[in-house]
């Protein structure tokens, strides 16, 4: 018999034979969570299995695969008599359907990639001594490997005559996962195909990183063409083209570094802050951004259109820039920074309420002044202005005949809403579709996410969050503000980041999750909403430990300061962070959000991104967050092997194996050993692999953040690289001083 591994190939001699079985029974021990031998996690096939039908509901074989087993199963069958077909066929098809087993990589020890993989799946005992006591000389046909079945035979008859060395082969000592006790074992099983949680509640995602050594990014969107191209916009004032596979377009699909008003300050709120493209882009060919500048020392947000080029659609033309509003901002912070097209076809711009600390404007603020465009949320119209205005007002705005009102303002009342986004709405039944979520950064004691409306009237400075911040407003009984959906103090973070629903098709768990964060602690957090009560319940996100995210490219860790989130073409959630909070630092990544507990059946997130026509160079994408190179080289191998394994059954012959009365005559015996059975000699598993430890990034030690007061307008933040990893972020009791940036 010839054993194989990716670079070694090596004949064994048959009395090394019962070793190298035995090292096939070590099974990863711990934590473990359910995968597949693809190292993907289970699903649910989209067409119910027929030949193993006990995993049509949550399982790791599609209809294909299912088929392939079936095959499989039946060629062995060949072997057999009427009797022996009646005795050992339960064994033969509960052993083969184990690939299916939403536990299927434990079952074959594939967790761990410092051991071989199991040439079978891990028996329980007790049953591994009935299979042993009714049909031991199936061992064979189960494993025989082509171009030397006589050799093999002749091994494998060594242990099928001794009970005790039959099962230290199949039996996994592992006693919950064995088959068939993982069928039963109430604890697995509770919540198989759930989304894991910690033993305090906190939900188990793992990390894909998808781009990296940006500088502070600030925005991440897409231009729902086709492409599945996204565009990624830093403070400096860069905006980048990534296509679908991952590598950026070396030219920048827009250069306002000139222009941006920003600096390396640690924490500076200025800067080029958003990007929206037009719904219709193909035909409209228009972008719009959001970014800070100095007019005659005189600091403004400015909101300006650009056209795409009209030789490259991966660039805008930088001499086609029309300003369509600026708002003096009195302060360098609360700059808001939010545009965003609602499904109405509207532009939403997201304004600051003008900085300092507490809206100290006038007599009620700014945010409570409808005739200042400060702490607003507005809505305009910025269709068919080629020949006239910029834009126009829609004619439904909510305070379009209010006197002293501007008429762009849609809802009002907002202290510095940094992070808004649009639900897609619920895949199967649209429920939700519109609805648009904000986070809305906190003064000194609360951070909220709200449910923009509009004519809405969001509360600051009267209440910050569900509380009273300004005591006499608060108490203005003609005030009628809208509380939000969710708030939470300054023990669990400083600076919201809003993020998005799930709306994806991959992640089937987290549909209609809100998944948001916080810029100080580094928290991930999530909403979900009672569809009856209308209440949103709160649970927060930590990273899975590493046997949950133990799938090639997942991590679980991140950079503490999540500055934005973002969703792609297809519906999928990431999110934005830095190491260091300055504009100049290449200290930035884009995570993609995954969920190691359940996957869509292979083939129905598919998507066929358009062509794109690139002027330039590709720079290809290399993440910095790899785990151990080696371990990640052995699941590709042990995963092709194993996938060949089951090939080719359909040009096996072989004898049969006659039973007769359930019990085996040497003369059955004798036939069954002398089988022939030609197939593809390729077929064969890899059963040894390098014990390489595991050599996962260190990450770097964090330094504490500094505070300067809200008054002088800045945050100082020291060039941490802090990685938040593994478990929720502790940030009790740290900073005693509460102002922030909109990050």
């Amino acid at each position: 018999m010839t054993l194989q591994t990716c670079k070694l190939h090596q004949a064994v001699f048959p009395h090394l034979f019962l070793l190298v079985l035995l090292l096939l029974l070590h099974a990863l021990r711990g934590c473990c969570h359910p995968q597949c031998l693809d190292y993907k996690p289970p699903f649910e096939p989209r067409q119910p299995l027929v030949f193993c039908k006990e995993y049509s509901k949550f399982g790791c074989c599609d209809l294909e695969k299912d088929e392939e087993i079936s095959v499989k199963f039946y060629t062995i069958m060949d072997n057999f008599d009427h009797s022996g077909y009646m005795t050992c066929a339960k064994y033969i098809r509960s052993i083969l359907c184990q690939e299916c087993s939403p536990y299927a990589a434990h079952l074959y020890d594939a967790e761990d990639a410092n051991t071989p993989m199991r040439m079978l799946p891990g028996l329980c005992g007790e049953y591994c001594s009935d299979y042993w006591q009714q049909c031991r000389y199936t061992l064979s046909l189960l494993l025989e490997e082509s171009g030397e079945t006589q050799q093999f035979a002749n091994m494998t008859a060594t242990i099928e005559e001794d009970r005790r060395k039959f099962c230290d082969f199949l039996e996994l000592k592992d006693k919950q996962y064995c088959y068939p006790n993982v069928l039963t074992n109430s604890a697995l099983n509770a919540k198989l195909g759930l989304v894991s949680e910690d033993p305090k509640g906190c939900l188990e995602l793992c990390l894909q990183e998808v781009a990296n050594g940006l500088r502070n990014p600030v925005a991440m969107i897409h231009a729902n063409d086709g492409t599945h191209r996204f565009f990624v916009a830093e403070q400096l004032g860069y905006v980048w083209v990534y296509l679908a596979n991952g590598s950026r377009i070396d030219r920048p699909f827009l250069n306002l570094t000139h222009a941006v008003l920003t600096s390396p300050w640690a924490g500076d709120e200025r800067g080029f802050l958003c990007i929206a493209l037009h719904p219709r882009i193909t035909t409209v060919r228009k972008a719009y951004v959001y970014y800070s500048v100095s007019v005659k020392k005189e600091e403004r947000i400015r909101i300006s259109e650009f056209t795409l080029s009209a030789h490259d659609d991966n660039q805008l033309d930088h001499s086609s820039e029309r300003t369509i509003l600026e708002v003096v901002e009195p302060a360098s912070n609360h700059n808001g920074g939010q545009l965003l097209f609602g499904h109405d076809g509207y532009l939403y711009i997201f304004i600051g309420d003008g900085g300092r600390a507490g809206d100290p404007f006038g007599k009620f603020g700014n945010s409570q002044n409808k005739s200042t465009l400060l702490g607003k949320v507005l809505r305009v119209d910025v269709d068919n202005n080629d020949d006239g205005p910029p834009y126009s007002i829609p004619s439904d705005n909510p305070f379009l005949r209010e006197k002293e009102a501007r008429p762009e303002i849609y809802a009002f009342g907002v202290r510095n809403m940094w992070r808004c986004s649009i639900d897609r709405g619920d895949p199967a039944t649209g429920r939700g579709g519109g609805r648009m979520f904000c986070g809305d950064v906190g003064q000194n004691k609360f951070e909220e996410v709200d449910l923009i409306v509009k004519g809405g009237n969001y509360g600051w400075r009267a209440k910050e969050g569900f509380s009273c911040y300004d005591r006499k407003l608060c108490h203005n009984s003609s005030l009628d503000d809208i509380l939000p959906i969710f708030a939470y103090p300054h023990k669990l973070g400083k600076s919201v980041t809003g993020g998005y629903i799930y709306r994806g098709c991959q992640m089937p768990n987290l549909n209609g999750l809100y998944i948001f964060g916080d810029f100080m602690s580094g928290r991930l957090m999530s909403l979900k909403e009672n569809v009856t009560s209308g209440e949103w319940l709160y649970n927060e996100i930590c990273m899975g430990r590493d046997q949950t995210c133990r799938f090639p490219k997942l991590i679980n860790s991140y950079y503490k300061y999540i500055i934005s989130f973002a969703e792609d073409e297809a519906g999928e959630l990431y999110f934005l962070a830095t190491g260091a909070a300055s504009a100049t630092a290449r200290a930035g990544v884009i995570y993609k959000i995954v969920d190691p507990s359940r996957r869509a059946a292979p083939g129905k997130c598919s998507i066929k991104p358009s062509p794109v026509k690139i002027k330039g160079k590709l720079i290809h994408f290399y993440p910095k967050e790899v785990r151990n190179q080696q371990e990640a080289k052995h699941h590709a191998c042990t995963h092709n092997n194993h996938k060949k394994n089951y090939n080719n059954n359909q040009n096996t012959t072989k004898k049969k194996v006659t039973y007769n009365n359930n019990k085996t005559t040497n003369a059955n015996k004798n036939n069954k050993k002398n089988a022939t059975t030609t197939t593809n000699s390729n077929n064969k598993k890899n059963n040894i692999t390098d014990n390489t430890k595991n050599n996962e990034k260190t990450p770097p030690s964090a330094h504490k953040t500094n505070y300067k007061s809200d008054n002088n307008n800045k945050n100082n933040f020291s060039n941490s690289n802090k990685i938040i990893n593994r478990t929720c972020p502790d940030v009790h009791g740290n900073n005693p001083r509460h102002n922030h940036t909109h990050w």
